[in-house]
């Protein structure tokens, strides 16, 4: 667990199935213009419980870590952020990736939650780079990673597929400060 200032980021179980999945679902259509598609079984508890499942594997071979983003003073799961494809030997890097209901958007949640997996990924799991892409029209988005500390690289063009659409994304990465 990593503590900010309004939010904390903690690793999320199977004990966190519930509360996922309502946030999920309340926020589907809204995550839907940034997601991957997604089928109906994700929307189910035996989806989340599946995918905590797939998560914790992940984390125990150390190629991802996926983090709830946490209110203070509610412990309301308000999102989640996710070092995913870590890569070791010669580039010790992951990419980021983040949600955060469309209800709490606007408040510096996302930055901090940003700033705080970074952190770790540095800290603790001794990462060179992160890096992130984003849709070029998400404004928002790229702001957070901007006041996170990444830098803006170049496009990827037609990257990731989105609502059936080949998207393209801007890339921004972050590089260990130790490591410069």
């Amino acid at each position: 667990m990593r503590h900010g200032k309004s939010i904390y980021i903690s690793e999320l179980s199977r004990d966190d199935a519930e509360q996922l999945l309502r946030y999920e679902k309340k926020n589907r259509s809204f995550f839907e213009h940034f997601s991957m598609m997604r089928t109906d079984d994700f929307y189910t508890l035996k989806g989340q419980n599946n995918r905590l499942e797939n998560i914790h594997k992940e984390a125990e071979q150390d190629a991802g870590y996926f983090f709830g983003i946490f209110q203070k003073g509610t412990d309301q799961l308000i999102g989640t952020v996710h070092l995913f494809q870590v890569m070791r030997g010669s580039l010790q890097s992951a990419f980021i990736g983040y949600f955060l209901d469309q209800d709490y958007n606007g408040r510096g949640y996302t930055t901090e939650a940003v700033r705080l997996l970074v952190a770790y990924a540095f800290d603790y799991l001794q990462l060179h780079r992160i890096e992130a892409g984003v849709m070029p029209q998400n404004k928002a988005s790229i702001r957070v990673l901007e006041k996170a500390g990444f830098h803006k690289e170049g496009v990827a063009k037609k990257n990731v597929k989105i609502n059936g659409k080949w998207e393209d994304h801007q890339v921004l990465a972050i590089i260990n400060p130790e490591e410069e």
